[in-house]
């Protein structure tokens, strides 16, 4: 564990106080949360669009009795993501994706949302 001295410099190291930007150590909330979160957009918007298509399409036919009627396309869904989720290949990828969002926001200390907008 890094002495408060020592995490004082890597602090200093960068620009914004934010640490270090090439660090690769993931804080608990990363792992659990963030990377996750990360995953279920990409598996959604990227690997399972086809049932997340159906799913939605059969939702918005059987509005009140959804839950009931939708039973099989939301199987056919919760698989896909299932299956994207035990991925290792995939799970290194979002971390991947996450470390890069992580150093760019410790580099410019602007957050992705943010850095998303056009500007004005």
């Amino acid at each position: 564990m890094p002495t408060q001295d020592e995490s004082h410099k890597s602090n200093l190291t960068n620009p914004h106080g934010l640490g270090d930007p090439d660090d690769r150590r993931l804080r608990i909330v990363e792992k659990e949360v963030l990377i996750p979160k990360i995953m279920r957009d990409r598996a959604k918007k990227e690997k399972c669009v086809a049932e997340v298509a159906e799913f939605t399409k059969c939702c918005a036919a059987s509005s009140l009795l959804m839950a009931y009627t939708c039973r099989k396309e939301n199987a056919l869904m919760q698989e896909c993501q299932s299956r994207w989720y035990k991925d290792e290949g995939f799970k290194k990828e979002c971390e991947d994706i996450y470390f890069k969002e992580r150093r760019e926001f410790r580099l410019t200390g602007i957050p992705k949302k943010h850095r998303l907008k056009e500007p004005a």
